[in-house]
């Protein structure tokens, strides 16, 4: 069973004294290893020792704790691997251990909890290690602004340790001080949070199920999460004056617990700044500074009324979730690279009402058979429309008036399999033809003659039906004017520059992948 995480709250109940079992032992070598389950509340893991560590171990707290030197079972050099033995001396140590922590109820000595892992799995033990880390190394990592990454289970034993109202410093050693991670935590700038899938090292913690609170950070410019869980974070909003960059993958069911946790606290919300209409029970501050958004690996289906409170967003990734419709993306009037790679989207009707100024849209690998809704999006360069169900080359006629594209993915559709089927597309694009790059392969000499023969037959196609036909108008592509990008005609196609804080598209072979990177 995983260990259940303890509540945030005023209400705690009295910490259970912990336990240390030696519940086995295997012979490694020559010499006999015991297995140490130490248990803490709901919270367990296992420590493997030989007599040695123990006997060292010993030494150390006679010469420093004064304990008595008789508590540890003696040494045997005949027969020590004997089983008789062995079983005996489990007990023996198992009493020394129990013996050990009823001296020690509160903090245990130093070597001693580095002994029992206390440093990994249990709070006082993490919190004691993070601190002294940060007092040794926290300025240096300050200075050198590199991104700087916990685990969940840290977070929560400083959030433990906050709610418990104990002095911040109870082991005696200065080193120690809680104070040393609030300092640093405070300044910190670049932060990762990064939890573990199944259990933690050798416990039963199953961090991504383990609450935690951010608002300790005061000057967060940037934070990545995963395999955490949203709704059990806490404090992320208190990042918002700052936050410029935000990435939360394989943690999160819907924006909504990203965006905007105190949502279900309020029948009707509204972003600040907005213009209030009916009944509104709560004025929500916008993330000001934010302006790229990864929310990639989630299970996220709709993208909801939250992101009004992301105006500033310009590269939004929403791939590999299970979004089935484009909306309320209208809001977002700064957005200019959109990744739904990887969703559920079959349709893309009306689709330029809420991408008016998108650069770079990233469609692959979903449903789509019809591209009837990208005619409109004047200002797209780059579109990835690899792996889904396009099988006819008129769908291409959709967006091969779009005056700036210059980059586009089609492959592993049912169209990519026809004859010829390089040619044709970019035959679409009518006189821009050698303006495209079409599946991240340049577009040859010997490809743009065959278009221009293409152009031709289609045409005299066009006068021949005018000829038979006199009283009926030729049917022309729908292409729709615009103004076009203007680019000297020696110059080779190049990617329209967004913002100074985006990351430029990557193009991969796999055509223009994610360009997140945080």
């Amino acid at each position: 069973m995983a260990a259940a995480a303890r509540s945030f709250g005023p209400e705690r109940e009295a910490e259970p004294a912990k336990e240390a079992r030696v519940v086995g032992s295997e012979l490694v070598d020559t010499y006999t290893v015991y297995i140490i389950q130490v248990t803490d509340g709901s919270h367990e893991w296992t420590v493997k020792h030989r007599y040695s560590d123990f006997h060292d171990l010993h030494e150390k707290l006679v010469a420093e704790r004064k304990i008595d030197k008789s508590l540890l079972p003696p040494k045997k050099i005949i027969g020590k691997n004997s089983r008789s033995l062995v079983e005996k001396r489990e007990k023996d140590l198992e009493v020394y251990l129990q013996a050990l922590l009823a001296t020690f109820p509160a903090v245990a000595p130093r070597v001693l909890a580095h002994f029992l892992h206390f440093h990994f799995y249990e709070i006082n033990g993490i919190t004691a290690a993070l601190a002294e880390e940060l007092f040794e190394k926290g300025e240096q990592l300050l200075g050198a602004g590199e991104v700087f990454a916990i685990r969940p289970l840290q977070l929560y034993a400083v959030t433990e340790q906050l709610q418990q109202g104990k002095p911040t410093c109870a082991s005696g050693d200065a080193k120690t001080d809680l104070g040393h991670i609030l300092d640093f935590t405070c300044r910190l700038k670049y932060l990762k949070v990064s939890g573990t899938e199944g259990p933690f090292g050798t416990s039963n913690i199953q961090e991504q199920l383990l609450p935690f609170d951010l608002s300790i950070f005061k000057s967060l410019h940037q934070v990545e999460i995963s395999h955490c869980d949203a709704q059990r974070i806490r404090g992320l909003v208190a990042s918002k004056p700052t936050l410029a960059t935000m990435s939360v993958r394989f943690s999160a069911t819907s924006m909504k617990e990203v965006l905007v946790p105190e949502a279900s606290e309020f029948d009707e919300w509204e972003p600040a700044g907005a213009a209030l209409e009916g009944t509104v029970t709560a004025v929500i501050p916008t993330w000001q500074a934010l302006t790229a958004l990864d929310l990639s690996h989630n299970s996220i289906s709709e993208i909801d009324e939250s992101v009004k409170l992301i105006p500033k967003i310009e590269f939004l990734d929403l791939s590999h979730n299970g979004v089935l419709v484009v909306d309320n993306l209208q809001h977002l009037y700064n957005l200019v690279h959109l990744d739904l790679s990887y969703n559920k989207l079959s349709f893309l009707e009306g689709v330029h009402t809420k991408l008016g100024n998108i650069k770079t849209l990233n469609l692959a690998g979903n449903l789509l058979g019809s591209l009837s809704g990208l005619h409109k999006l004047y200002s797209l360069v780059n579109l990835d429309l690899s792996d889904n169900r396009i099988e006819q080359m008129e769908e291409v006629r959709s967006i091969g008036s779009l005056p700036c594209l210059e980059h586009v993915a089609l492959l592993n559709n049912p169209l990519s399999i026809i004859p010829d089927y390089r040619t044709k597309v970019l035959a679409q694009f009518g006189e821009r033809a050698s303006e495209v790059c079409l599946d991240n392969t340049v577009t040859t000499e010997k490809e743009l003659d065959t278009v221009e023969v293409l152009k031709a037959i289609q045409k005299a196609k066009e006068v021949k039906s005018k000829l038979s036909n006199p009283e009926k108008k030729v049917s022309e592509d729908s292409r729709l004017s615009a103004a076009p990008c203007v680019r000297p005609s020696s110059s080779p196609p190049t990617v329209a520059p967004t913002s100074a804080s985006l990351p430029q598209p990557i193009l991969s072979n796999q055509a223009f992948s994610k360009g997140f990177h945080l």
